[in-house]
């Protein structure tokens, strides 16, 4: 069996003795729990490498979670795939703000949650050798006021520290690598975050760029360095452009 430890946060049973069955059977590890308050006990003794979880459960819901999560050293980078019902938009919105990599909405298919969960896994890995081989003239990176450090995987705004999530992180320093080269969303899927052709939802670039320039720009709403190029994709402008 997979040293591969997967924890699934659910208040169904039904669900929860579906998925755990499915991700036994592929060679995962796996621990559960049914709320929000058993989730973090078992995270913080467990150090799971990836969480699936409920968004909407009783007591301490997912976003409470996941926001804990965060704020937790230990923990802090741990991937989190939300689970939303469908046409919950709102739901997946919260919980990408509050530090979610990815979501799937319910009801899905236990096919599409493992390409999810292969491709989450992945990235991780992928992104922890990737930043530790970085050239040496790739791994202290600046773009205006932003300076991202390779190594210890650290973003600065003007000398000071900025938190940001794994997948946030990762998404910078792609583009800060390849600077002023346009990325459609479907290539930043697979080249970021190692989705297969035509799996993972665009509509994710979207809410982690924006989240990225929240933290990162003067005037998130009029980007200056993390810029939108119409009908093509995103890039990243190290310099300033001239008015």
């Amino acid at each position: 069996m997979s040293e591969t430890c997967i924890l699934l946060v659910d208040d169904e049973p039904d669900l929860i003795w579906a998925i755990q069955r499915s991700l036994t059977f592929a060679g995962y590890g796996t621990l559960t729990a049914k709320d929000g308050i058993e989730a973090l006990s078992i995270a913080r003794r467990h150090f799971p490498d990836l969480v699936i979880l409920d968004i909407n459960m009783p007591g301490l819901d997912g976003l409470e979670v996941c926001r804990q999560i965060r704020q937790d050293p230990a923990l802090s980078s741990t991937p989190i795939l939300f689970l939303t019902h469908r046409g919950a938009t709102i739901d997946r919105i919260n919980g990408l703000d509050e530090g979610g990599d990815d979501y799937l909405a319910k009801p899905f298919d236990l096919l599409e949650l493992k390409a999810h969960i292969r491709a989450l896994l992945r990235r991780n890995q992928k992104t922890t050798n990737a930043t530790q081989a970085a050239p040496a003239n790739q791994s202290v990176l600046a773009a205006g006021p932003m300076t991202l450090d390779a190594q210890s995987r650290q973003v600065y705004l003007h000398d000071q520290v900025i938190q940001l999530t794994s997948t946030e992180f990762d998404l910078l320093y792609f583009l800060m690598v390849h600077p002023s080269k346009v990325f459609s969303s479907k290539q930043l899927l697979q080249q970021v975050w190692n989705y297969p052709p035509e799996t993972g939802d665009p509509s994710l670039v979207r809410w982690h760029m924006k989240n990225l320039r929240a933290k990162l720009e003067a005037d998130p709403s009029h980007p200056t360095y993390l810029r939108s190029v119409a009908r093509q994709g995103y890039m990243l402008e190290r310099r300033q452009n001239p008015h």
